[in-house]
C-alpha cells in the first residue's frame, strides 16, 4: 500500500515538472513580439535648416522735404514704379520764388555799387598819379571798392541760396525703385524736421533678405572654413519661403555677416541677396531663409528607431540570438524628421529596431523582420 502511494506521489510531482515546463515555454514564446529592424549604415544626407528672416529692399531711401511749406502737388502713387530724379511732391513755391526775386535784385543792386566804387577808384588812382590827391584818398577809393565786391560776392551766394531753396520745392526721386505710403495728403504742412518722411523709394529690382543664426552655429561655421570670408563664399544657394509657406521660385546667396554678436540675442545677423525681376517680394514682408547642408557618409538611423528620455536617445541593437539590448546614442540636432545622425553610441553594420523602439525591453526576445 505504502509503495503505490510514493509511486501515486512521484508520478504526480513528474506531471506537475513537465507541466510547468510547457507553461513556461508557452510563456516565453508568447514574450517573442515582431519587431522591423534595419542595419545601420553610412550615406549622404542633405539638411535644412530653417532662419526667421526680414525683406527689404536693396536700397530703402526715406524721402524727407529739405526745405517747409504746403504740399501744393501729389504726382505719384503709392506702389507706382518710379526712376531716378522724377517729380514725386511739389511744395508751395511762391515763398521761395519770391525770395529768389529779392535776392537777384539785392544782387543787381551789389553790381551797381561795385560799378560805382570802381569808377570812384579808377578816378582816384589817376588823380594820385598827378598828386592831386593823396595816399588816404586813394586807400579809401580802393576800401570802398574791395567793400562793393564783397557785397557782391555775398549777394550772389544769397541767390545761389535762394535758388537751391527754390528748386527743394520739387521733391524728386533719388533712385530707381517703387514708392511706399504717402501719409501726407495735398495741402498738409510739411518741412525738413518732421518725424514721418514724405515716403519711402524702394529699391526692389533685388532684395536683401535678412536672418540671424546663433553665435554657436556661426563660430561652427568659420571654424569649418578657417574664416569668416570663406565660410560666407562657401555657402550653398539658399531658398526663401515667403509667408503663404510656398518658396520662391528663384535662389539667393548669402553675401554678408555682420561682425558684431548681438549681445540681446547672442545671433549674427547675414544678409541675402535675391533677384527679383517680377517685383514678387516685397519690402517690410517677412519668411524663413532656407540653408541646404550636405553631410558626407554620416552614420544614419530612422527616426522611429530612437526612443527620448529626456536629453537621451536610445536604440535597441538586436543580436545574433534575436535579443534587443539598449544602447544610448548621440545624435546631431538637425535632422530632416525621418532620420537622425548619430554621432557616437552605435557601430555601422549594427541591426537595430527600426520602429517601435519605444515598446521594446532590454533584453526581451524578438523576432526581426527586415524593413
Amino acid at each position: 500500500m505504502r509503495k503505490n502511494f510514493r509511486k501515486v506521489v512521484l508520478t504526480s510531482a513528474t506531471a506537475l515538472l513537465v507541466l510547468s515546463s510547457c507553461g513556461g515555454k508557452g510563456q516565453q514564446q508568447q514574450s517573442i513580439v515582431e519587431y522591423p529592424t534595419v542595419k545601420v549604415e553610412k550615406a549622404d544626407i542633405t539638411l535644412e535648416t530653417r532662419y526667421s528672416a526680414t525683406i527689404r529692399g536693396r536700397q530703402d531711401i526715406e524721402v524727407y522735404p529739405q526745405v517747409g511749406g504746403t504740399l501744393q502737388r501729389l504726382l505719384v502713387t503709392e506702389g507706382q514704379t518710379v526712376k531716378k530724379g522724377q517729380t514725386l511732391f511739389i511744395i508751395d513755391q511762391v515763398p521761395y520764388q519770391a525770395a529768389l526775386n529779392t535776392a537777384e535784385a539785392a544782387l543787381k543792386a551789389a553790381k551797381a555799387q561795385e560799378a560805382t566804387a570802381q569808377l570812384s577808384y579808377d578816378s582816384r588812382k589817376k588823380l594820385f598819379d598827378e598828386e592831386v590827391v593823396s595816399d588816404f584818398d586813394l586807400q579809401t577809393a580802393q576800401n570802398t571798392l574791395l567793400s562793393a565786391k564783397a557785397s557782391v560776392a555775398q549777394a550772389e551766394a544769397q541767390v545761389v541760396n535762394a535758388r537751391n531753396s527754390l528748386s527743394y520745392t520739387v521733391v524728386k526721386s533719388p533712385a530707381d525703385g517703387v514708392v511706399g505710403t504717402l501719409p501726407f495728403r495735398q495741402g498738409a504742412l510739411v518741412g525738413p524736421s518732421m518725424p514721418q518722411s514724405l515716403t519711402t523709394v524702394s529699391d526692389n529690382n533685388q532684395m536683401y533678405v535678412y536672418f540671424s543664426m546663433n553665435e554657436a552655429q556661426f563660430l561652427q561655421l568659420t571654424r569649418q572654413n578657417g574664416s569668416v570670408e570663406n565660410a560666407i563664399a562657401n555657402m550653398p544657394a539658399v531658398e526663401l519661403q515667403l509667408v503663404d509657406g510656398s518658396i520662391y521660385e528663384l535662389k539667393g546667396k548669402v553675401e554678408s555677416a555682420s561682425g558684431v554678436v548681438d549681445r540681446a540675442t547672442g545671433s549674427v545677423q547675414l544678409r541675402a541677396v535675391f533677384d527679383n525681376p517680377n517685383h514678387m517680394l516685397h519690402s517690410g514682408s517677412t519668411g524663413n531663409v532656407i540653408i541646404p547642408q550636405t553631410l558626407k557618409d554620416a552614420l544614419l538611423i530612422p527616426a522611429t528607431a530612437a526612443a527620448q528620455t529626456q536629453d537621451k536617445y536610445r536604440v535597441y541593437a538586436v543580436d545574433k540570438d534575436g535579443v534587443a539590448h539598449s544602447q544610448i546614442i548621440s545624435i546631431l540636432p538637425q535632422n530632416n524628421g525621418k532620420q537622425f545622425i548619430v554621432t557616437e553610441g552605435i557601430a555601422e553594420g549594427t541591426e537595430i529596431v527600426a520602429e517601435g523602439a519605444n515598446m521594446v525591453k532590454d533584453d526581451q526576445q524578438v523576432k526581426s523582420v527586415n524593413k
